[in-house]
């Protein structure tokens, strides 16, 4: 199916939003998700559905100043 990630178009099988974060490499980074828009809490990423044309943004903090 086809998402957009942070803006960027992505073909991906994945099909819930813990999948997709595991297969992006956020597997065990601590992020901010959203879908549509819609804030994802960490717990709810395995239950959380992905649809074509869905629009996930992940936020990763960073360090330094």
């Amino acid at each position: 199916m086809q998402i957009r990630v942070n803006g960027e178009p992505l073909a991906t099988d994945a099909r819930t939003l813990d999948e997709l974060c595991a297969r992006l490499g956020y597997a065990d980074a601590k992020i901010a998700t959203a879908v549509n828009g819609t804030f994802v809490a960490a717990g709810q990423r395995p239950a959380t559905r992905l649809v074509q044309a869905d629009e996930i943004e992940i936020v990763a903090p960073r360090q330094g100043g």
